[in-house]
């Protein structure tokens, strides 16, 4: 069973640092993409709207936030990583000191059930060609 969750991190306000940014994650280390599939990470995607960048991460049952943070910490390449990014980005306001990436609450408020969407929009489109 997956699970997944978003976090948000800001970028500089600096075009061209955004720019060198987005250059880096076309085409990202080995090392990277290797650590965040051993995490139990299966998919990860980041969305970026002027400076706020939030990213979307789907887990396996074996993932951990505190066994990747672990992880990270004793691979050299990650850390080298993560030193090169921060040149880019910046801390929420709310963030604690260290602290980058932060878990985005999860609203229950919206959540629609697609399924009974997708049921709706098919009999409408049969009754339209009828």
């Amino acid at each position: 069973m997956t699970r997944r969750y978003c976090l948000t991190l800001d970028l500089k306000d600096d075009p061209k640092l955004i720019a060198e940014y987005k250059r880096y994650h076309e085409k990202i280390w080995p090392e990277i993409s290797q650590s965040i599939r051993d995490s139990g990470i299966e998919d990860l995607e980041i969305y970026l709207l002027g400076t706020r960048m939030v990213m979307v991460i789907e887990v396996n049952e074996h993932f951990s936030f505190d066994a990747k943070a672990r992880a990270d910490q004793h691979n050299p390449k990650v850390q080298e990583w993560e030193n090169l990014m921060w040149k880019f980005q910046q801390p929420l306001p709310q963030a604690s000191p260290g602290e980058k990436w932060l878990l985005m609450e999860k609203s229950s408020i919206w959540q629609v059930d697609l399924t009974l969407l997708r049921c709706r929009a098919i009999a409408v489109d049969k009754a339209d060609t009828v």
